[in-house]
């Protein structure tokens, strides 16, 4: 095995056990971004040469005793919405050239603190508005999509160009990617991961988090990124004691939530398989499954869109009325419909959050986890503009990768998709948990035993 295909907490065992020194690390991780990348387009920006020279520094303080942690020496990729010093902060647009970030972002801050090693900054949708982020192909099949937003980050995990990413998360873009790409993304409570130093989609759905090869390294980077920053008004004030999941696989007395509505409404027969599969399992290792009803379905696309389209809008005010020509046609228009939205709009989307968040509330005092589809279908091929379901519907492929995950949006419950298989035609499939607000520790031990049992963390096979 190359370094480059070591999970984190495999590259942190062997770095800390002096097996394997961050510089090997880093050579090996930037030796694959260099062999895939040009037929993938994970990175925007490569900062090859200053992850070399943190890397020997890296080594240089561990050999001496200063070891950091479990993140000490190891190479990551960051989202090109999170600003990170000295290095520019495009967003995937030409609305952007020529800007070059002066300070860190809070998160980039953290896992310099940490240790963690820059490689670069991953391709997002321009703006992290849209679902499919056409810049970046499927790390397992180049002809198909990466998802979005945050495709260069999951392909960059997937293919072996980086040890771990960050991402951002607005209505699936951590999740998405991640399912199809075969990885594990996280979506934290929101307001637990700060976002000062990160562009904006939507500031009262917004989220950061990791995208990692296992649930166990997840657990890890959310350690070095919780914990509250006054500078970002939604940031909460809770104790951070630390995520990482035991090697139990003992679930006696859990009570897995199984969606009779919703969640498993047009999704591709594959996809419906594996997941109840998944869930099954997680019977076989002592959980109890209760049939749930998921509240206020019809409300959930309005409710994003309303929240999300308005405040993407207000955001870009300036430049769409300086600079419209420089947005992508895509993301012009949308942030164009965002204008024709009223307050009253708005305002009928907030209310509708509210009794949403309560009616979970509610929901989760009879469940631990919900289990579910992340997405429902396998990455679609590039230029694939819908889906047509069995019974007719027409759905657009960027509707239907953020149906499923836009509730833990709406909500902020946190949420978290695992590799739950692969398809015919080798594709991966996701299965997404999610729980009540600050239950990470219960999610990502939940996950950590479906994994477990079901290994599924090969990496694609190389690109020619």
């Amino acid at each position: 095995m190359q370094p480059y295909e070591l999970t984190l907490t495999a590259a942190a065992e062997a770095i800390h056990a002096r097996r394997l020194s961050p510089v090997e690390l880093v050579d090996s991780v930037l030796e694959r971004l260099e062999t895939v990348d040009g037929h993938l387009g994970a990175y925007v920006t490569v900062t090859a040469e200053r992850a070399r020279r943190a890397a020997r520094e890296a080594e240089h303080d561990i050999a001496h005793g200063r070891h950091r942690g479990p993140l000490h020496g190891i190479p990551m990729g960051v989202k090109d919405l999170i600003d990170v010093n000295g290095t520019p902060t495009t967003a995937s647009s030409r609305v952007r050239a020529g800007h070059r970030a002066s300070a860190d972002s809070t998160v980039a801050a953290r896992l310099d603190a940490a240790g963690a090693i820059l490689l670069g900054k991953t391709h997002t949708h321009e703006f992290a508005f849209g679902l499919t982020t056409p810049q970046t192909r499927n790390a397992w099949d180049r002809d198909r999509v990466a998802g979005g937003s945050s495709g260069g980050s999951a392909v960059a995990v997937a293919s072996g160009a980086a040890t771990f990413a960050l991402g951002t998360d607005t209505g699936g873009s951590i999740r998405v990617p991640a399912a199809l790409n075969g990885v594990v993304g996280l979506k934290p409570t929101y307001g637990l991961v700060p976002r000062h130093g990160v562009t904006s989609l939507s500031w009262s759905l917004d989220h950061v988090g990791p995208i990692t090869r296992t649930v166990e390294d997840a657990a890890l980077v959310l350690t070095a990124l919780a914990g509250h920053d006054p500078r970002d008004p939604a940031s909460l004030s809770v104790p951070v004691t630390g995520y990482r999941p035991d090697a139990s696989t003992d679930l006696t007395g859990l009570r897995v939530g199984a969606p009779r509505t919703y969640y498993f409404d047009h999704v591709h027969p594959e996809v419906e398989t594996a997941v109840r599969d998944a869930i099954a399992a997680m019977e076989s290792l002592g959980a109890r499954l209760v049939e749930v009803d998921i509240p206020m379905t019809r409300y959930i696309q309005a409710t994003q869109w309303g929240l999300m389209v308005p405040e993407a809008g207000a955001y870009h005010e300036r430049a769409l009325r300086t600079v419209p020509e420089l947005y992508q046609d895509d993301v012009r228009v949308l942030l164009e419909a965002g204008e024709l939205l009223g307050a009253g709009d708005y305002l009928r989307a907030q209310r509708s959050r509210t009794l949403m968040r309560a009616a979970w509330d509610r929901l989760f005092q009879d469940v631990d986890v919900i289990a579910a589809p992340s997405v429902p279908l396998t990455a679609a091929p590039a230029g694939q503009a819908d889906v047509t379901w069995p019974d007719g519907t027409v759905e657009s492929v960027s509707d239907a990768y953020v149906r499923l995950n836009a509730p833990a949006n709406i909500t902020g419950v946190p949420a978290l998709t695992v590799p739950a298989g692969h398809d015919a035609a080798g594709l991966p499939i996701g299965l997404q948990l999610l729980a009540r607000p600050l239950a990470e520790p219960t999610l990502l031990r939940v996950a950590h035993a479906h994994e477990r049992t079901r290994p599924t963390t090969r990496l694609p096979a190389p690109t020619p």
